[in-house]
């Protein structure tokens, strides 16, 4: 990678399980395709897959929902989609994965199709807790960083929720990746509604246009941008590529740590308001070993959980741990929002 390359929260189409869901799958999966130029044979196989995807959720989930959105690899759109459920699982993914393998009363080509038809697929299922499932439909044949054949590039996936009843979100993520490490920044505006997502906004477009990577210098210039909105709970970190170290910065109740497939090592945020009040900044270090994956969230997911609950779950792309956290440990009495980095082997 020889140039900066910015990734940032989009804005995400929330369609919880029910009657009507193929349907709105259908037209809201259709709507975004044609607004980012995918050709209608790629459009056809978007709405399959997302019929599919929903009548699953329908038939199968206790409680459910599609994620849908449009993300960025620079100057190459996709939309996504993340099939999120609260259980029971599936008994056998193996099985499930075979083309034509499908539930009663789907379309018949089950999730291996799904798979066939995307450019990207994922899935992370546990009985007894539930399945995430990704299936990306890119603009553009060049395969995406972190793809089979793609660029050997740090990836960055994040997902956020509205608290119920909002349709603005205070909580946002950005990313910076160069050549030598990524920056990423998790922000929660204080409260919920127009004036939090209008903080998290101003947050986000003082990282995009600063070229700082130091977290502590970053947090300082977030601080000043902040002035005059209600402010925000934020923390900045940097992963250097050649060291395999991360370095955070933050202020407020922000979540930060490297997960492996056996612990949580804590990166800590210091007391504060970003754009109000941040008296002392501290960085704090980690490793970051092959495998392990770097994860900022709000308050908006519970904290008390611990690897074991998600066996093998770093082993999946960021968008699908994004998905699978947000959905299990996420609140819906408050936005919620996380961010996910997963480097190559050193």
């Amino acid at each position: 990678m020889t140039a900066r390359r910015t990734t940032e929260a989009e804005d995400v189409v929330w369609l919880r399980s029910g009657s009507a869901l193929p349907s709105a799958a259908r037209r809201e999966g259709t709507e975004l395709a044609r607004r980012v130029g995918l050709d209608e044979e790629r459009i056809a196989g978007l709405r399959i897959a997302l019929t599919e995807a929903a009548t699953n959720l329908q038939r199968h989930a206790g409680d459910g929902a599609l994620a849908l959105r449009v993300v960025r690899f620079g100057d190459r759109p996709a939309v996504e989609c993340l099939a999120l459920d609260s259980g029971p699982g599936i008994a056998d993914p193996g099985r499930a994965l075979a083309d034509g393998v499908s539930s009663a009363g789907t379309l018949g080509i089950g999730l291996g199709a799904i798979a066939r038809l995307a450019d990207s697929f994922d899935l992370y299922t546990r009985q007894g807790q539930g399945t995430a499932l990704l299936a990306r439909f890119t603009v553009g044949d060049a395969p995406e960083p972190g793809a089979p054949g793609g660029p050997e590039t740090a990836v960055v996936a994040g997902l956020t929720r509205p608290i119920s009843g909002e349709q603005l979100c205070g909580d946002t993520w950005a990313a910076h990746e160069d050549a030598e490490g990524v920056t990423v920044m998790m922000c929660d505006g204080l409260g919920h509604g127009p004036l939090a997502a209008r903080a998290a906004e101003q947050a986000r477009a003082a990282f995009r246009g600063t070229a700082l990577t130091r977290p502590e210098d970053l947090l300082r210039h977030l601080h000043s941008a902040l002035k005059g909105t209600r402010g925000a709970a934020v923390a900045v970190a940097r992963v250097d590529l050649a060291t395999r170290r991360v370095a955070l910065c933050g202020a407020g109740n922000i979540a930060g740590f490297v997960l492996t497939g056996t612990e949580r090592v804590p990166l800590l945020s210091m007391p504060g308001i970003v754009g109000h009040q941040v008296r002392t900044l501290r960085t704090f270090e980690a490793d970051l070993p092959t495998g392990a994956l770097l994860i900022l969230h709000s308050d908006g997911l519970r904290d008390r959980w611990a690897p074991a609950d998600f066996p093998a779950l770093p082993r999946h792309r960021p968008a699908v741990v994004a998905g699978h956290l947000l959905w299990q440990t996420g609140v819906r009495r408050d936005d919620a929002g996380i961010v996910v980095v997963k480097v190559p082997p050193a």
